[in-house]
């Protein structure tokens, strides 16, 4: 583990799964972690459950896609702490179908929740980033970045995620702010679980497929992707910068 003593973190998308796992490792780790999501009550229900483990954990509601809710966000953080040291864009959503059945509003919904929604949450942070000269960003890409069937608009979102990571690294690293990102392979969350319904298979049907292509023999859990984050979190990771760690079970995505 990392010493993540007197950090302040915050985690988009934290209500479930892979962000309730970073949220949680972080906090473990000594951070002050603000939970983000849109959900109201998992959210509560995770930061709540995070609290009871004596864990130092705050939830915002919030739209990471309106611009006034983001910069609500992040002058609450400031106000309150001064400071923030480590972002993790990992809001998501999904809205698949085959490209000639996807509607304009499947693109665009896709589009602004991974886009827009770190584009605003990565330019309000940098600022207090900046500021003091420090900073951590994380942005959560994914393997369909290489091309996924019947994700068309996920895939072209996490292929930007990457792009933008790689820019930011070159803007913001003479600041002491590096921007690095995860790109998670199969890994076993309730957004998993929605493609398996897409498919209109068994959500057990779907891992047991998936872990025959992996070569270390198993499907990924959100607390694998957890550890990646602790590490691009880290003071331990300052020379890295502008990466994509695919975190996939194996080389090929």
């Amino acid at each position: 583990m990392f010493s993540l003593e007197n950090q302040v973190a915050v985690v988009t998308g934290a209500s479930r799964g892979i962000g309730k796992a970073i949220s949680k490792r972080l906090a473990s780790e000594g951070a002050y972690v603000y939970l983000v999501d849109i959900n109201v009550d998992a959210l509560n229900e995770s930061c709540q459950q995070l609290a009871s483990m004596d864990l130092s954990v705050e939830a915002v509601v919030a739209d990471i896609t309106n611009e006034e809710e983001v910069i609500r966000l992040f002058e609450r953080v400031e106000e309150k702490q001064g400071k923030i040291d480590i972002l993790v864009n990992n809001a998501g959503i999904i809205r698949d179908n085959l490209f000639y059945k996807m509607s304009a509003d499947d693109w665009d919904n896709v589009m602004n929740v991974h886009m827009k929604g770190t584009f605003l949450c990565s330019k309000y942070a940098q600022k207090l980033m900046v500021k003091n000269q420090y900073g951590r960003i994380i942005n959560l890409s994914s393997v369909s970045a290489l091309g996924s069937r019947g994700q068309a608009n996920y895939a072209a979102a996490k292929a930007g995620i990457q792009g933008f990571t790689k820019t930011l690294a070159i803007e913001l690293g003479k600041y002491n702010i590096t921007v690095n990102s995860i790109a998670p392979g199969f890994i076993m969350t309730d957004m998993t679980k929605a493609v398996a319904e897409r498919l209109g298979i068994p959500f057990e049907q779907l891992i047991e497929t998936k872990v025959k292509q992996i070569p270390v023999n198993r499907a990924g859990n959100p607390e694998d992707i957890a550890q990646a984050a602790s590490f691009f979190a880290s003071p331990s990771s300052s020379f890295i910068n502008g990466q994509v760690l695919y975190v996939a079970g194996g080389p090929k995505a």
